[in-house]
C-alpha cells in the first residue's frame, strides 16, 4: 500500500507542477517576449505612452535610456528608462 500512496503523490507533483507552469510561468513568458519586441521596434520620432500616462515622442535612443520630448515646448526633453514604455504609436508624432 505505500508504494500505491507514493504514487499518488508524485501524481500530484506532476499535476501541480504543470499548472503552476501553465498559469504562472507561460503567460509571464509571453509578457516579457512582447515587451521585448516592443522595445526593439522603438524607433526616432515615434509617440509613446509611458507607465505614468504620459505622452510624448523619441529625440533619441540609447542601451536603456530614452530622451523623450513632452507636449509642444520642445526645451521639455527629459531621459527615460525604455521600461517605462507601455506603447508605441508609429510615425504619430504628439503635437
Amino acid at each position: 500500500m505505500e508504494g500505491g500512496s507514493l504514487i499518488l503523490i508524485l501524481v500530484y507533483v506532476v499535476i501541480f507542477g504543470a499548472f503552476f507552469y501553465f498559469v504562472l510561468y507561460r503567460p509571464q513568458k509571453k509578457q516579457q517576449k512582447k515587451a521585448q519586441e516592443l522595445m526593439e521596434s522603438l524607433a526616432i520620432g515615434d509617440s509613446i505612452l509611458t507607465t505614468s500616462g504620459f505622452y510624448g515622442v523619441v529625440i533619441d535612443i540609447m542601451d536603456d535610456v530614452v530622451i523623450v520630448e513632452f507636449g509642444s515646448n520642445k526645451n521639455c526633453r527629459i531621459p527615460m528608462q525604455k521600461e517605462a514604455i507601455v506603447q508605441i504609436d508609429k510615425g504619430a508624432a504628439a503635437n
